[in-house]
């Protein structure tokens, strides 16, 4: 709860005033707690950054637990867990944030790892593993679990963040994801 507190905070600030707005004191502040329970979540801002797209990928792993029995059920695990990550990354908070780190900004390397190892690498990380796991079961054939999942993102979730971005599409959840969802994987065979 007060992690989730804090993020919030730190969301709410690096979207409404940009990085250098997002400091420690400034999230402390806003989230209405000392300035050391700030530092118990994120050592700096770099980190805070990584707190914020965490706590919006902590909710995706119960997905994962899910196992098909036939490659039928897969696919519909499949989507319903593509639909889960749509739903988070494709938010107006989401590509705001997205917005604000493709702008040149302090210690930007940084950011960039710690935004990519705690969203973009977890998200695949966990998609790859529960392909894997399917596929080391017969339930689906893929060559490779890897690289099938970043494709799967990427089919999902790249031009609907590109739309988003520069403003052509709302964000989630102002339209239907599942279309989409389901393109990919009928391209998929899945």
């Amino acid at each position: 709860m007060l992690r989730g507190k804090v993020a919030g905070a730190a969301t709410r600030l690096i979207l409404s005033q940009g990085y250098s707005g997002m400091t420690m004191e400034a999230v402390a502040q806003q989230a209405g707690v000392a300035k050391k329970t700030v530092y118990r979540f994120a050592a700096n801002r770099e980190e805070l950054v990584g707190l914020i797209v965490g706590n919006w990928t902590d909710s995706l792993p119960p997905a994962f637990e899910a196992e098909a029995a036939d490659p039928a059920e897969a696919a519909c695990l499949l989507e319903t867990i593509l639909v889960l990550i749509a739903e988070r990354v494709l938010t107006a908070e989401a590509v705001g944030l997205f917005r604000v780190l493709v702008n040149d900004l302090p210690a930007r390397n940084e950011v960039l790892a710690i935004y990519g190892r705690n969203g973009i690498e977890r998200s695949r990380r966990m998609l790859a593993d529960w392909l894997a796991r399917h596929r080391s079961r017969g339930v689906l054939t893929l060559a490779d679990p890897v690289l099938a999942a970043d494709l799967i993102l990427s089919m999902v979730v790249a031009e609907p963040l590109r739309q988003i971005a520069i403003g052509i599409a709302e964000p989630q959840p102002a339209w239907d994801i599942r279309p989409r969802v389901r393109a990919a994987l009928d391209l998929l065979k899945l």
